[in-house]
């Protein structure tokens, strides 16, 4: 080995640029958030070949004062920290001061740049590493950044980039990211002299709609949650709006886009009593927390945080959207509020025999018909010509769908789905109400166990009896178990007793032991519904309707599929071409 020596500044910015400018949809998102850093309200962004041939981000912002522009492409120097408080609590985008350097490494860059109240704007030029003396301009505001050639220097790593169309996507994705997170900047994206996006400041839901789109943000959920330190907010799809990617997914942690494994598990959590296995949730999400709990200097590229308290973040999360994703109906394209009191009928089991009063549902048909006789004989409290939200029955197709009217058009209930649904939450809500039952074992079981599982197993012995287990440390690698949850005691013990005390530690809480119990529920709630080919009357189809409107998470059945859809009067008339 040779003797050591400090590498020259500027092989030390391009070992940056490999970290910090991976590609040029990396240098794209820096540059925009420096734009936001500067206090922008409009960013125009300019792409040719992908963003290997140029970038070029203008914004409307603060402006860099010429004696700065120097130091602007100089390594780790910049005006957002300045002592390790600040670093901690950081709370722009960008504060390493690094990005800028290492572009300019691997690139020929130029700034230009106009305080307010300068005569005139001043720029610099970076052509591989090698500055340029600053030299006035000619620009109204702000700043203007132009990336040309990334790596034409460097040409082993530029033989590691994509096809164009390949490194377009990642730009437009970059660019729709931050788009998002600031629904009030105007953004334009141009791409080979072609205008792909425009933006105009608007609400989070307009913002939405324009990037992940109408059908998702007209649809979704809205979620408003906080605490203490911290506060979620923003917008998830309903059960009948996932995707078969993960393409719709959007964390934003003190507005910047992460990718989080702790929140990814809460939200994956949240949805599991509604989503499909083969799909996934869409979601715009929006944490705010207090700086100082949030460690966002991590990972290079900014896109990894770590929380303080991750488990009382993942449990914050878990609930917010629990609560969003658990309201009757969630996420259903709602024609007219359900304004008619909840049902009276007990929907009894195994049999639906309902006893329901007929003048229950006079209101609507008389509404319909004009009937005044019918009007007369309405149920006292309800309001005329106001059904609820899925109407009321018409009649039963094959013994499987329930067609039913309501303001809107016409309803269909996959009824074996719908009591599905019912049924389980019911018999999560009575374990619920209590802790859940110990089942002791005859024969203990003893286990090996890794140091880390003993001391979980130790530390955590409450909650591990409240969930139904009592687990002893019979030596420093060695467990047994005395008991186990007594609606899972047919299970593998020490595989599931592994998984809670694995999830214990990563997450603070426990949540795969109410998986289990749920897939149990599950199962016995599609034994217990009614099911296919069963005759219902109208009262009992009309209580299967009343019951989905009053029970949580009713849109979807257990395993996620839809268990209603709504066809509007135009949707109807356009499949008789009506109006044509």
């Amino acid at each position: 080995m040779g003797h050591i020596r400090a590498l020259p500044d500027l092989l030390v910015n391009q070992i940056a640029a490999g970290e910090v400018v991976e590609r040029p949809a990396s240098a794209l998102k820096e540059l925009v958030e420096n734009s936001l850093d500067a206090g922008a309200q409009s960013v125009s962004v300019d792409l040719a070949e992908g963003g290997m041939r140029r970038i070029r981000v203008a914004d409307d912002g603060a402006g860099i004062e010429a004696g700065d522009l120097p130091l602007a492409l100089a390594r780790f120097a910049t005006s957002k920290i300045a002592t390790l408080e600040d670093l901690e609590r950081a709370a722009t985008l960008g504060f390493r001061g690094e990005a800028l350097a290492s572009i300019g490494a691997v690139s020929r860059l130029a700034i230009s740049s106009r305080r307010a109240g300068e005569r005139h704007a001043w720029r610099i030029a970076c052509d591989g590493g090698a500055l340029s003396p600053v030299e006035p301009a000619a620009l109204a505001a702000g700043t203007t950044v132009e990336v040309e050639e990334l790596y034409y220097n460097t040409p082993a790593r530029r033989k590691f980039l994509k096809s164009e169309a390949t490194e377009f996507a990642r730009c437009e994705e970059a660019f729709s990211r931050v788009a998002l997170s600031r629904p009030g900047v105007a953004f334009s994206l141009t791409h080979n002299g072609r205008r792909l996006a425009h933006h105009v400041p608007g609400s989070a839901r307009d913002r939405t709609a324009g990037v992940v789109g109408a059908d998702f943000a007209a649809a979704a959920v809205q979620v408003e949650a906080s605490g203490a330190t911290v506060r979620l907010a923003g917008l998830v799809a309903g059960p009948g709006h996932t995707r078969a990617s993960r393409d719709a997914q959007y964390l934003f942690v003190n507005g910047r886009f992460v990718r989080d494994k702790v929140v990814s598990h809460a939200i994956r959590e949240a949805y599991a009593d509604v989503l499909h296995h083969d799909r996934h949730p869409a979601y715009v999400l929006f944490l705010e927390a207090d700086p100082r709990l949030v460690d966002v200097n991590v990972h290079p590229a900014k896109t990894e945080v770590r929380f303080r308290d991750a488990g009382a973040i993942h449990q914050f999360v878990f609930h917010a959207l629990s609560r969003a994703l658990a309201a009757p109906l969630a996420g259903a394209q709602r024609s007219a509020p359900a304004t008619t009191p909840a049902a009276t009928a007990y929907f009894s089991q195994p049999s639906l025999d309902v006893a329901q009063p007929a003048s229950r549902y006079e209101a609507f048909f008389a509404a319909a018909t004009g009937d005044e006789r019918r009007q007369a004989a309405v149920a006292p409290g309800a309001e005329p010509g106001a059904p609820p939200l899925l109407g009321y029955a018409l009649a039963q197709l094959h013994g499987v769908y329930v067609l039913a009217q309501n303001a809107a058009g016409l309803v269909l209930v996959d009824m074996h789905a719908a009591h599905e649904r019912i049924v389980y939450e019911r018999l999560k809500g009575a374990l619920d109400a209590s802790r859940l039952p110990a089942q002791p074992l005859l024969v203990p079981i003893a286990m090996p166990a890794t140091a880390e599982e003993v001391e979980e197993a130790e530390r955590s012995a409450d909650a591990l009896a409240s969930l139904g287990f009592e687990v002893g440390v019979a030596g420093p690698r060695d467990l047994v178990v005395r008991a186990v949850p007594a609606l899972l005691a047919d299970l593998d013990a020490p595989a599931m007793l592994r998984s809670v005390l694995a999830e214990m530690r990563e997450f603070g809480a426990s949540r795969a032991l109410v998986e289990r119990r749920n897939e149990l529920l599950s199962t016995m709630a599609c034994h217990a519904a009614v099911r296919a080919n069963r005759s219902l009357t109208v009262p009992e189809m009309n209580a299967l309707l009343r019951e989905m409107e009053d029970t949580e998470r009713a849109g979807s059945c257990n395993h996620g599929r839809p268990t209603w859809v709504q066809f509007s009067m135009a949707d109807l008339d356009r499949l008789f071409l009506r109006g044509r």
